[in-house]
């Protein structure tokens, strides 16, 4: 089984997408049936118009890889107009059985089954928490629907979302639930911070419903006196201005702290010595900082919808997303009862060992062969 996989996505320092793409190629690579993988990249547009087609660095260790002659800004061409590239493609994709678009998109080839990777419809259900560019997703979506012969997504919450919201057959969905970067009592270097902390990680954006994490803080200090600091970690996405406004004119602005894209070892640190960690998202496709958490040791509170229940399992406090008292009473139970604290610590260890790339792994290469 020859599958072609595009990595475009992968980053130097892969988060979201790209996290995905490199933990799904290493996990496919260690399986014991894996497939020959060919690896395919497109170039940005800036490289492709100077021709420089050299791959990126951390992808040279790997043999098989292709690139891909049109850069990712001109793909709608092949979208738009698929009878004209259509004959072409299968040898861009080295005649592979499967072609497998990792990025919302996956071109229409005539011999090559077509399998998609849809990990939430943000841009569908809640348009306000997007950009122009997210926003333009549906339509280049629809359009590869329309030759796609699998979808891939990450939650039976994301399945859910795309059975109703793209009229798609649910029997052309399969659910590969992502893992966490870390492992269940992973050992960590020594830390100290100056005070006891409750912690956010993810990117800072309207979506993670980081505003009423802030106003339950303030509820907690102006009520209850609580000493300790909201750390929130994460760069900077879109429609942003509003969270760092509301920081601004908080009275408790100096118990407020942002830290940008900080290393792995440091996050895990941040995790393992939080009092409490608190994700009231308003949507997730999966919930990775959740797992995350529950794998370091954290004990979470997060919100009661989308995937969110689905990945936490017994193991969190769940509230509503806008009821910021309940927030701050359910922040205050984990901080106040240390039995409670130990009760969700450990119940989130074990449920974050449900999760591995080796599932992962498993899980898609059964979809592959559903499909041949």
């Amino acid at each position: 089984m020859k599958i072609a996989i595009d990595v475009t996505p992968w980053m130097p320092k892969p988060s979201g997408i790209g996290f995905y793409v490199s933990n799904l190629i290493q996990g496919l690579m260690r399986s014991q049936d894996s497939p020959d993988l060919e690896l395919i990249y497109q170039p940005g547009l800036k490289k492709w118009l100077k021709g420089d087609f050299a791959f990126p660095d951390y992808l040279r260790a790997y043999s098989r890889l292709n690139l891909f002659p049109l850069p990712v800004r001109l793909s709608n061409l092949i979208i738009d107009f698929p009878f004209l590239f259509s004959n072409g493609l299968e040898a861009c994709f080295q005649q592979a059985d499967i072609v497998h678009g990792t990025n919302y998109t996956v071109f229409p080839t005539r011999k090559s089954r077509r399998v998609i990777t849809i990990y939430d419809l943000t841009f569908i259900k809640y348009p306000e928490f997007t950009n122009s560019t997210v926003s333009a997703y549906t339509e280049r979506l629809k359009k590869c629907l329309r030759w796609t012969d699998l979808i891939l997504t990450i939650s039976h919450s994301s399945k859910r979302d795309i059975v109703e919201y793209l009229k798609v057959d649910p029997d052309r969905v399969w659910v590969t639930h992502l893992a966490s970067r870390y492992q269940v009592d992973q050992p960590i270097p020594e830390f100290s911070f100056p005070k006891p902390y409750i912690l956010f990680v993810s990117t800072i954006e309207p979506r993670k419903n980081i505003r009423s994490l802030i106003s339950a803080f303030e509820y907690l200090k102006r009520n209850y006196k609580i000493e300790h600091q909201l750390v929130l970690i994460g760069q900077k996405g879109w429609l942003y201005e509003p969270i760092f406004d509301q920081i601004a004119r908080s009275p408790y602005q100096s118990e407020i702290q942002h830290l940008d894209y900080l290393p792995d070892a440091q996050v895990m640190q941040f995790y393992r010595n939080a009092d409490v960690f608190v994700y009231p998202s308003h949507y997730e496709g999966f919930g990775m900082p959740v797992l995350e958490a529950m794998t370091l040791g954290a004990p979470v509170v997060t919100t009661n919808v989308s995937s969110l229940p689905e990945i936490a399992g017994d193991a969190a406090l769940l509230i509503e997303p806008n009821a910021i008292e309940d927030l701050g009473e359910a922040i205050l139970n984990v901080i106040r009862d240390r039995t409670l604290r130990e009760n969700l610590i450990q119940k989130g260890k074990e449920q974050a060992k449900l999760y591995s790339w080796e599932n992962t792994a498993q899980e898609t290469l059964k979809a592959y062969r559903s499909i041949l």
